[in-house]
């Protein structure tokens, strides 16, 4: 019998986890389609020329190229495939980078709502298509900064040989000391409550001018707060992604299944999640791109979506 439990004990967990990856690989490559879908449909349209177009193909094509990177880690992991950790220094940059992007994206689309709410008349000039270039620029510089704080504390204390170890590619590798996790959940909450401040005080700024909207201006003023609210939520999702790592590891303190549960869990709420709200909030409510969306989707069988971009 207890031969019989031990062995039980051991195909289990290995079942549930094989469930489990076809289960994420599915999800993975629904997300994947749509926005590969959204992106060409952005492409293809004169959607490059508006600002709050060119913040969402941000998300997408971040949102993208993180979840193939994600999964790839995870197919790794599962089958237990090492790396040089130089290599893996690489593929930690890009994670990082693609990490922050998102949820700092979803920042400056909430404030360009703002100022298409609040301060119509300087919308013009505020949110022009050069400044979306720049804004870009800026928003990649903010994601860069905690993948080069936690590989500046990697490079000052490991030695030349650690770069060449056979080893799983995972963040846990780059801490050597409890201090460098305090510096990088330092980052974290920092981030968390500079963008949560400006999700409330958008949220908040809108809310005073849908109340004193003219009855004309008021639907069009509603949608703009709906979308500040699902920017927070999406954002709220993001955030709290941040904090998964500490949640993983005082759980592996605890047990190893239950660490296994919780970070399928936190993958699939925290980091498969966020990234299919973004369809919604632009590729479905947006109705100017949805009718395109319906026309390159439907390879044309749809009626002809308008240019007009106003």
């Amino acid at each position: 019998m207890a031969a019989n439990n031990s062995v039980v004990g051991v195909e289990s967990p290995k079942y549930v986890i094989n469930y489990r990856l076809v289960v994420v690989q599915v999800l993975v490559s629904v997300f994947l389609f749509i926005n590969f879908l959204l992106i060409r449909t952005f492409f293809v349209k004169d959607f490059y020329t508006t600002t709050r177009y060119i913040l969402f193909a941000t998300t997408l094509l971040s949102d993208s190229i993180f979840l193939i990177i994600s999964d790839i880690l995870l197919i790794f992991t599962f089958i237990k495939i090492t790396m040089q950790v130089w290599l893996c220094v690489i593929i930690y940059i890009f994670l990082s980078l693609f990490t922050f992007v998102t949820p700092v994206t979803l920042t400056a689309m909430t404030l360009e709502r703002y100022v298409a709410i609040c301060m119509p008349l300087r919308h013009g000039e505020l949110c022009s298509t050069r400044k979306a270039v720049h804004c870009v620029l800026i928003i990649y510089g903010l994601s860069s900064i905690p993948w080069i704080v936690v590989l500046a504390t990697l490079f000052a204390l490991a030695s030349h040989n650690f770069y060449y170890q056979d080893r799983q590619c995972t963040l846990e590798m780059f801490i050597f000391y409890q201090w460098q996790g305090h510096v990088r959940s330092a980052i974290n909450q920092f981030y968390f409550l500079i963008m949560f401040i400006a999700i409330v005080f958008c949220y908040l700024k809108i809310m005073k001018v849908a109340k004193a909207a003219s009855a004309e201006d008021k639907k069009s003023t509603w949608k703009g707060l709906k979308t500040v609210i699902l920017h927070a939520f999406q954002l709220s999702l993001c955030l709290v992604q941040l904090w998964c790592p500490f949640i993983e590891n005082a759980v592996l303190q605890i047990s190893f299944i239950l660490f296994i549960n919780v970070r399928y869990f936190n993958y699939i709420t925290f980091i498969l999640a966020p990234r299919c709200i973004s369809p919604l909030v632009y590729g479905i409510r947006d109705e100017m791109f949805f009718q395109a969306l319906k026309y390159y989707a439907l390879c044309g069988l749809y009626k002809k979506p308008s240019s007009n971009l106003s």
